[in-house]
């Protein structure tokens, strides 16, 4: 098997609405109309050439699972977030880039990270 790259991410979310609120406002996914009726709530988000599933189900506890999104600025990213009044950890280093996490509404772990040169 050779993988080609992640297709989508899932996360499970016990408030869709505010779930997608979230992803889309703050940070700047864009909400896709095609998710098929699976008979539960959820939506599909773009981030990029990725997606991002959000299932309406308890999120389970955090135990260092999370997502990464990509940014080319993480201290203006953080910045702007933190104006936004989300909770931002401060940026720290990571292999040759840097890495900053936020918890979405439901409890996830999002990292933010800036890959290094």
């Amino acid at each position: 098997m050779r993988p080609l790259g992640v297709h989508h991410v899932s996360l499970n979310v016990d408030d869709v609405d505010a779930a997608v609120a979230f992803y889309t406002g703050p940070l700047g996914l864009t909400l896709r109309d095609d998710r098929p009726d699976f008979g539960f709530s959820g939506a599909w988000l773009d981030a990029g050439d990725q997606q991002v599933h959000l299932l309406e189900a308890g999120a389970p506890p955090v135990l260092g699972q999370h997502f990464a999104l990509q940014v080319d600025d993480l201290d203006a990213v953080v910045a702007e977030l933190r104006a936004a009044g989300i909770d931002v950890g401060d940026a720290s280093p990571v292999g040759t880039g840097r890495q900053a996490f936020l918890t979405d509404p439901a409890g996830n772990q999002v990292e933010l990270n800036q890959p290094g040169a």
